[in-house]
């Protein structure tokens, strides 16, 4: 059974999912595949340790404290490639970005293989089920360019500015379809 709580941020309501002891799930709303790595209904339940604790790290993060991603007991569903991208994105340091591309070169090494497409990687941090507490907000494009936010580029901006990320060297594309 899967069950769920949503909290207000300053990003708007968010969906946290548990399993009943891990964190599966933290959904921004209307975020593109909200709750797609969920197989069945979730039944709202707010007195889950797990999913209070996890509300707690939220209040610290938007208070402006740097909680780290290994304080919960995250157990995101996805593929093994996946799941390795979402572990380099949990060590991209507060208030810093890193690209699409440097996630790929180490991914590659990770793997023994001489590249790793961009692309590739892009699509395993778009489909990251706990935003913001794996930080996938944190990549940008080679160029500077802020796409790939499923929740949102308005939010993608707001969570970097929280983290006082200079964004006087980022901008929003004109046209993509991470948009």
């Amino acid at each position: 059974m899967i069950y769920s709580m949503d909290c207000a941020s300053p990003v708007g309501l968010l969906t946290l999912a548990s399993d009943g002891d891990h964190l599966v799930g933290l959904w921004l709303e209307g975020q593109k595949y909200f709750g797609a790595s969920i197989a069945e209904a979730m039944t709202k339940r707010s007195d889950l340790p797990v999913l209070q604790s996890a509300r707690r790290w939220l209040e610290r993060y938007f208070a402006g404290e740097r909680p780290s991603p290994d304080e919960l007991p995250l157990h995101p569903a996805g593929s093994a490639f996946r799941k390795a991208v979402w572990e380099i994105l949990c060590g991209i340091p507060y208030g810093t970005v890193v690209t699409y591309g440097s996630i790929a070169k180490e991914m590659a090494s990770r793997l023994g293989r001489q590249s790793m497409s961009s692309q590739a990687v892009g699509g395993a941090v778009g489909h990251n089920p706990i935003s913001i507490i794996i930080p996938c907000h944190r990549v940008v494009g080679a160029d500077g360019s802020l796409t790939g936010y499923a929740g949102g580029i308005d939010k993608k901006i707001r969570l970097l500015e929280l983290e006082g990320v200079d964004l006087a060297p980022l901008f929003i594309p004109k046209k993509g379809t991470a948009l």
